[in-house]
């Protein structure tokens, strides 16, 4: 992270060499940073949640001899990678892991998944990594997993999340700026005129004080008050308080700015890390092309070498993430498109029926590829108008 509150917290109290007491701590500095960390974490978990729950929807296919089948492989990516986690927790946890980390480590125990929550890898140009200490849960393997025996995802080749949290430092100080002109400009200010008699008294500066911390704390603090003064005190307002110069939205704006930061480092359409509803179409289908299809082809090929290797692959056996399901469908605004998908002999009934959640037709004729006459070849053309030389 680009941000590590203990270091930050030691060097304020240790100071370096010299050390400091915790009384030199400054406590709003250090709930100013809380605050800019936590719109930090918002933008970013927004953002891979939603990765995670659009991966979550997505089927992973499995292949036989380039023949699809449902069997253990099957069960194990799409209902239960392991015995406390179904697909969708287990996804959700990978995607986490992926983007917070740039990398992530799956391992496989008694044919199950499991995702781990830390490790320590050694990098060996010409051998396999090794990675030691890998933990999952409260529970840590006592062996040295090897690169061919795990399932290791790279995500870039540079980290964008630190590349983002840079940014973020420079513009934190737009964010301040903001919020103290806003302040400013909802405060109360105004001039407090003491004559000489009463600064001659003798409890002047004990009256001063009274006045300041609690008379003046009361009245600027209630909505409706009166201000007790002494005589030879006067109170005048230098302006009253508008609210036409600074607005919060000048502050949503910068926030908002920050959700595209971290949206555009990570290839995330920046209207749905906001939440707006112009366009979404437009957004997700630009989700799908940057985001989720380059995602579900890092985590396939990953799959498929580990897996099933060369031979298997080339065999014709592999997994396949099919992302079509990502978005959501109203079976009576795709009527036409599903009519010409079928009269083309693109896809068979049961083909449409399982990207659009229908439950399979066990007859032939759902699994029969039909097309129309519109689709003819010319040369079966030519031969028509051979055999029947007055049509036409």
């Amino acid at each position: 992270m680009g941000l590590n509150f203990k270091k930050w917290l030691v060097e304020k109290l240790s100071g370096g060499a010299e050390k400091k007491s915790l009384i030199a701590v400054d406590w709003a500095e250090f709930f100013g940073l809380m605050d800019q960390v936590y719109l930090r974490e918002l933008a970013f978990w927004t953002c891979v949640n939603k990765i995670a729950n659009a991966l979550s929807k997505c089927e992973f296919r499995t292949y036989y001899h380039h023949e699809p089948v449902k069997k253990a492989e099957y069960y194990l990516w799409n209902v239960e990678p392991n015995q406390n986690q179904n697909a969708s927790a287990f996804l959700t946890k990978l995607i986490g892991k992926l983007y917070l980390n740039n990398e992530a480590l799956v391992v496989e125990s008694s044919g199950q998944l499991y995702v781990a929550d830390d490790y320590q890898k050694q990098v060996y140009a010409l051998y396999d990594y090794q990675f030691t200490g890998v933990t999952v849960d409260d529970f840590t393997f006592g062996k040295t997993f090897y690169q061919s025996d795990v399932l290791f995802f790279q995500l870039n080749s540079v980290d964008m999340r630190q590349m983002v949290n840079l940014l973020y430092s420079s513009y934190n100080e737009l964010m301040q700026y903001a919020a103290n002109a806003y302040r400013k400009s909802r405060g109360s200010r105004g001039i407090l005129d003491i004559d000489a008699q009463a600064q001659a008294e003798d409890d002047f500066s004990d009256t001063l004080q009274e006045l300041m911390t609690v008379y003046f704390k009361k009245f600027f603090e209630s909505e409706n008050a009166v201000l007790p003064l002494y005589d030879g005190y006067k109170y005048t307002e230098l302006q009253s308080k508008t609210y036409s110069s600074e607005s919060t939205r000048d502050i949503k704006a910068l926030a908002d700015d920050i959700f595209d930061f971290t949206a555009r480092g990570f290839s995330f359409p920046p209207s749905l890390a906001k939440g707006d509803v112009q366009d979404t179409g437009k957004a997700t289908d630009e989700l799908l092309t940057f985001c989720i299809d380059p995602l579900a082809r890092l985590l396939e090929k990953e799959i498929n070498r580990k897996r099933n290797g060369m031979a298997g692959f080339l065999a014709g056996n592999y997994v396949r993430i099919d992302t079509t399901a990502v978005k959501h469908i109203d079976i009576f605004d795709i009527a036409t498109p599903v009519d010409k998908l079928i009269s083309s002999g693109t896809y068979t009934i049961n083909d449409i029926r399982r990207v659009i959640g229908e439950s399979y037709i066990d007859e032939e004729w759902a699994n029969t590829h039909f097309i129309t006459k519109n689709y003819s070849t010319i040369q079966e053309f030519l031969e028509s108008m051979h055999r029947n030389p007055d049509t036409g």
